[in-house]
């Protein structure tokens, strides 16, 4: 029997704190669980299938993020569809707008940049309330030196030091477009720490844990635990191989913009 489907692409942010990430997973609760069980709701069937533009991490936020929605046998009435789905969705979950698109559109392979932000502050221990947003580094920065390195990390390198755990299939080559410290006046309520701090980083992709890991070197940097020379040997492909350990968590990485070329 034919199957005719209808394709829409629905633009999404949500607070992932309390998610294990965007990927469906047994026993756990996860974005993508919250998301396809508020289209079946909506829907009354569940003859549709979502995709994301990526799989974020556990505790990761999106200010900006986009799925791919598949619906089988009849089209959406979307003036009717989007607000009873918004509706729907968790408070930490809001959808910001959905178009028509058709099977030529491909959520995955369509070329995009993607701009991540990590926040992050030190010094006295932050508000509780900041725990879903940022990172608290007791240890004093050197911030000065930590803004001087990370431009290190702009062009097209091997990042197998920012991998985490990579297989045989990995391909460790990427290019960023942009990368700075920045004191952070995206974000801002008025239990957060006086200044706070955040890197943002562009680029087409990223690997398992790529900037995490990034921010981790940087941090260890601003603490004196490392010098500008190990960084650029991580980045230097003829350098020994060196694996890093550090990998920040995740509450303080937000997907900040995807931009579809």
């Amino acid at each position: 029997m034919f199957r005719k489907r209808f394709y829409y692409l629905i633009e999404l942010q949500y607070l992932g704190f309390r998610y294990h990430g965007w990927q469906k997973q047994p026993k756990v609760n996860t974005l993508q669980r919250m998301v396809e069980r508020t289209v079946n709701y909506v829907l009354d069937h569940n003859d549709f299938k979502v995709l994301a533009t990526g799989r974020t991490d556990a505790k990761v936020s999106a200010n900006q993020t986009y799925v791919e929605l598949f619906v089988d046998h009849n089209p959406l009435d979307l003036e009717e569809f989007f607000p009873f789905f918004n509706r729907n969705l968790p408070q930490d979950i809001k959808a910001l707008s959905i178009i028509e698109t058709d099977e030529k559109f491909n959520i995955i392979q369509s070329p995009k940049i993607k701009e991540y932000i990590y926040m992050f502050s030190f010094g006295e221990k932050f508000h509780p309330f900041c725990a879903p947003f940022m990172y608290n580094i007791y240890e004093n920065l050197d911030i000065e030196l930590m803004k001087k390195a990370a431009p290190l990390f702009v062009g097209r390198h091997n990042f197998r030091s920012y991998c985490h755990r990579p297989t045989v299939h990995t391909v460790l080559e990427g290019e960023i477009t942009y990368c700075e410290i920045e004191k952070n006046n995206i974000y801002t309520a008025n239990f957060f720490p006086k200044e706070s701090y955040l890197l943002r980083v562009k680029g087409e992709g990223f690997k398992r844990n790529q900037i995490r890991l990034m921010m981790g070197a940087l941090l260890d940097l601003g603490k004196g635990k490392i010098d500008i020379e190990f960084i650029k040997n991580t980045l230097n492909p003829q350098a020994e191989e060196i694996v890093l350990e550090h990998i920040v968590p995740g509450s303080g990485l937000i997907l900040n913009t995807v931009e579809f070329k």
